[in-house]
């Protein structure tokens, strides 16, 4: 394989505006097909689709359902996000904190001087799907065990 495949994600949203102004405006992701209940989002070149869903439809896909902890974080599930760069993830963490983003968890490294040391935060989008940014000053060590 020439290179990494891109994933695609779909995930439940309540209002399709309020996703467009938080995946498009504030992580800037440029969108791309759309329909009355779902839009299309290229995150940092993985397709992610926000489709709309009454909380019935969406059935158990809120975030906040449950936790487990990590590193003394209780950390939401389900989640998704990425893993970027060290530089991009401090911009990025830099431009939250400016717009005045909740966190659920605040930016910060987690498993510090540990195999895995990382970058991570948490946040929810405006329908309360959890989302986690994360950053690891050596790529390999993403799956690094000791």
């Amino acid at each position: 394989m020439s290179r990494m495949p891109r994933f695609h994600f779909a995930f439940a949203v309540d209002d399709l505006s309020g996703a467009r102004e938080f995946y498009g405006g504030l992580l800037g992701c440029p969108e791309g097909r759309s329909d009355e209940r779902w839009v299309d989002f290229d995150l940092f070149g993985h397709q992610i689709v926000a489709h709309l869903g009454t909380p019935r439809e969406r059935g158990n896909a809120a975030a906040g359902k449950i936790s487990n902890e990590v590193d003394g974080d209780h950390v939401p599930v389900p989640h998704f996000g990425l893993i970027l760069d060290w530089d991009d993830w401090h911009a990025l963490a830099d431009r939250l904190r400016v717009a005045g983003v909740a966190f659920v968890i605040e930016p910060h490294i987690r498993f510090r001087g540990e195999p895995g040391e990382q970058a991570t935060m948490f946040f929810l989008d405006p329908s309360g799907n959890a989302l986690e940014f994360k950053a690891f000053q050596d790529e390999a060590r993403i799956f690094a065990r000791d």
